[in-house]
This record gives structure tokens, C-alpha cells and sequence, in this order.
């Protein structure tokens, strides 16, 4: 098995390896247009990545318009356009040279191939070169009969697309209909008996019925268990802090103070916000500290406590001010400099201890409809960093300010965001990220430090 001997273990079962540890997954999207499969692929990227498992997409349709610059019709698509069959057999073939490099160079962990792999041939064909390289396949089908949500999807979906720029929206409509005629034919979907030694998901009918068969790993369960709480209703995702505390006038973190008379006015400036959005059963969830239960308290409706957003954990260093904490722990405070993502206070928490509580946050955030979060810096940010796709290192850094509700509205392939000012004065906890040259120096001083008060004790 090439591309994984340092990865994973192999066996042999009727003829056919199988890899039995790490080794790289091959997420393999297939179903009509217009079915979902890019939405799809964009956020199970986008969740597995947020996890910390190194993923990325790669959309055929991309190579296919890189390739041809022009989209001129539906012909282009027909099973008898044999110029068109190769062209599109070339990109799938670049598409999945790239999924290689990616998974055996990169250190890429999951790739998505994102295209419409309707036929058993085409799929028997991703399996070999899977088998070859030594990932597992796992195909997730997206099935639709329903016309409106088809129709929805050409016309919020597909009509952006770099195909039908200079096109009416009446002829893209129908070319993009008759696009789909061209794959009907010859489609062949998942069966339960036919592809029962596949691994697979089948979504019917935007998740009105889910079909799972084989899941063998950790990543595959995750998988499927994403892809059964994601829906397509249209909401809204209300973020806010906490009203501000006494213990952030004091610049000091963490701890469990209540809220400043500043603070308490935010709360009933965010109650007056609320009632003019006119939200539908709206739901309200707060951490179980203090200061965001007094704020969702001058809200006239229910609210729920959560213990997993509760604010970070700052271990030994809680209620002390970042002066105190580099001079009481000044190596600790350079590592955090460093990295401070991955950076674990003593005793405490790191930000990707953070992102791995939040979890189920996430995913009942992907079930609800209208919900409005009351939470702390830390957790903002890493619910914030799932919503627009940052990285690791861009995540800690998220601006985040009291007394500002951030609206989040998820389309077709991301999420619009409106940030709104209630007007009512707090502090700046926002501590800006410091520059490269800055940090070894503090890293180097703080070592020294550290070392002399060794000695000296």
C-alpha cells in the first residue's frame, strides 16, 4: 500500500487491502446536480478542520471551469459529447492527483472529492485508486426528489456560479435543468445490497431519511453523526458576551464576578435589540457563570444554562491581570505568546481544550433554528471560528467586544455576519496579537528569568 506505510496497518479481506489505523480518509460526494453535494462538502471541511483534523475540498467542477475558462451549454455534458467525457475525465484525474499530495505530502488527514461520481464505474475507479493509495473511502449521497428544494437551489446556488455569468436567469434555469437530464440516465444510486462492502451515508430528501452502512472508524462516526444534525432552514445565530463584569473593569480574567452598571445597562439594551429582530421561538443559552445568567435574566424570555460554555479555564492564573501573570509566571506567559491556541494554562485550559468542549455547542447549534448565545471572550471565538472557517492561529485573535451582538446568518456555501453596537461604553479586553520578533524576545527573557529563579532558589 503506497502513501501509508507510516500511517496505518493493513489486512487483507477477500482480495481487497483495508487499512486498519491512521490512515487518510477519502470523503467521495455523489448524487444529480443540485443536490447539495458542495454545501455539504464545504461544511463537513470546514467542521472537521475546526476539530483538528487537517481536511480539504476538492471540487472537480473548479478544475472543470480552469480548464475550459468558457462555460457555453448543457451539451457540453451529454453522455454522446465524447470531447466533453474526456475533458471531465481529465479534470477528475488532476482532482484527484492534487487529493494524493494532499494526503500522502501535506499532511492532509481527510479530502473531499466533491463531484457527481453518479455511476458505479466512476466510483469502482475512486475505490481502486483509494486502495492504491492506501485511504479509506467513505461515500456520502445526497438524494432529492422533491422539486421546490431543487428549484431553491439552482436559483440561490447555481445561478452565482462563474457558468451562467452573463446569462438571464430564465435560460440559466433551463440550461441547468437540462444539465441534470444529462446524468439522470445514467445514474446509479447506492444500494444497500449492490454496495453493502461500501462505506457509505445516504442523506434522502435534505434529511428527512438517512441510510448508513459500514462506518469502521472514529472519523467516519463523526462524519455521519455531523451530517445527520446539519438542515437547511433558514436562521439566524444571535452571539454576544456577557454585559460587562467587575472583574473586567479591574482587568482581571476569568473568575466569576457579576456585571458593572454598565454591564446591567447592556443587558436591557440587548432585550430591547431582541424585541425589535421580532424572533420567532427563540431560544436563549448562557454558560452557568454569573455575569451572562444576570444578562439573559433582563430578557423577557426563558433561557438555558450550559456548562460547556463556561469561559476558558485560566487554571492558577484566574482573577490575575496579564502584568501579574508575567511576573509571576513569566515562562508561561511567553508559551502563550507562542502558541496560544494550543497553550494550556497550569492546571487549566487551552483554546483546543476549548474547541473540544464546544463540540455538542456546535452541533445543536446545526439542529436549531433561532438561538441567541450569551457567552465569554474564549468561547465566542472558537463558536465564531466554526462559523467563518478560521484557522488555529487566526482563532485566539478574534475580535470579540463586550457589549456587541454579532448576527450570523448562514447561505448557500458560508455565513453573512452583521456585527451591532448597542452603544453602551466597556472596557477593551482584547489583548492584540504580538509580533514574531517580539515574542522570541519575551520567550528568550522569560527562560532566562526562569532559569535565575531556579538558581537563586
Amino acid at each position: 500500500m503506497r502513501g501509508c506505510s507510516s500511517r496505518c496497518k493493513s489486512t487483507q479481506n477477500q482480495g481487497k487491502a483495508v487499512c486498519m489505523t491512521n490512515c487518510p480518509t477519502l470523503i467521495v460526494t455523489v448524487g444529480l446536480p443540485a443536490r447539495g453535494k458542495t454545501y455539504i462538502s464545504k461544511k463537513l471541511t470546514r467542521y472537521l478542520n475546526w476539530i483538528g483534523v487537517p481536511t480539504r475540498e476538492f471540487n472537480v467542477g473548479q478544475y472543470r471551469r480552469e480548464f475550459l475558462k468558457i462555460y457555453e451549454s448543457f451539451e457540453f455534458f451529454r453522455p454522446d459529447n465524447e470531447e466533453g467525457l474526456k475533458i471531465r475525465r481529465q479534470c477528475a484525474s488532476a482532482a484527484l492527483n492534487d487529493v494524493r499530495q494532499y494526503l500522502t505530502e501535506e499532511g492532509g488527514q481527510v479530502a473531499v472529492f466533491d463531484a457527481t461520481n453518479t455511476t458505479r464505474e466512476r466510483r469502482d475507479t475512486i475505490l481502486e485508486f483509494a486502495e492504491q493509495n492506501g485511504f479509506k473511502a467513505f461515500f456520502v449521497e445526497s438524494v432529492c426528489e422533491d422539486p421546490e428544494v431543487i428549484q431553491e437551489n439552482i436559483v440561490q446556488v447555481k445561478l452565482g456560479s462563474p457558468d451562467y455569468t452573463n446569462c438571464n436567469t430564465e435560460e440559466a434555469v433551463e440550461d441547468f435543468m437540462k444539465r441534470i437530464k444529462c446524468y439522470e440516465n445514467s445514474y446509479e444510486t447506492l444500494d444497500e445490497v449492490l454496495d453493502r462492502d461500501l462505506s457509505f451515508i445516504k442523506i434522502m430528501d435534505v434529511g428527512q431519511r438517512y441510510l448508513v452502512n459500514r462506518v469502521l472508524d472514529h472519523v467516519q462516526s463523526r462524519i455521519v453523526y455531523y451530517l445527520m444534525n446539519i438542515h437547511i432552514t433558514p436562521r439566524s445565530i444571535y452571539l454576544c458576551r456577557h454585559g460587562e463584569s467587575e472583574l473586567n473593569v479591574k482587568g482581571r480574567i476569568g473568575g466569576d464576578s457579576g456585571l458593572t452598571p454598565r454591564g446591567k445597562e447592556f443587558a436591557k439594551k440587548l432585550n430591547q435589540f431582541i424585541q425589535t429582530q421580532e424572533i420567532s421561538e427563540l431560544k436563549v443559552w448562557t454558560s452557568q457563570m454569573k455575569r451572562t445568567i444576570q444578562t439573559a435574566e433582563a430578557l423577557n424570555a426563558p433561557y438555558e444554562q450550559w456548562k460547556v460554555l463556561n469561559e476558558i479555564d485560566a487554571g492558577v492564573c484566574e482573577e490575575m491581570m496579564y502584568e501579574e501573570i508575567q511576573e509571576n509566571y513569566p515562562l508561561e506567559f511567553a508559551l502563550r505568546d507562542q502558541d496560544k491556541y494550543r497553550y494550556r494554562y497550569p492546571k487549566g485550559e487551552s483554546y483546543e481544550d476549548l474547541v473540544q468542549r464546544l463540540e455538542p455547542v456546535i452541533m445543536e447549534l446545526e439542529r436549531q433554528e433561532n438561538v441567541l448565545v450569551i457567552c465569554h471572550q474564549a468561547v465566542m471565538r472558537c463558536l465564531l471560528a466554526y462559523f467563518l472557517d478560521k484557522t488555529a492561529e487566526e482563532l485566539p485573535y478574534l475580535k470579540c467586544p463586550l457589549h456587541t451582538v454579532l448576527k450570523l446568518t448562514p447561505v448557500a456555501y458560508g455565513c453573512k455576519v452583521e456585527s451591532i453596537s448597542l452603544n453602551v461604553d466597556a472596557v477593551n479586553t482584547h489583548r492584540e496579537k504580538p509580533e514574531v520578533g517580539y515574542v522570541t524576545l519575551v520567550f528568550v527573557a522569560s527562560v532566562v528569568s526562569f532559569v535565575c529563579r531556579v538558581q537563586t532558589h
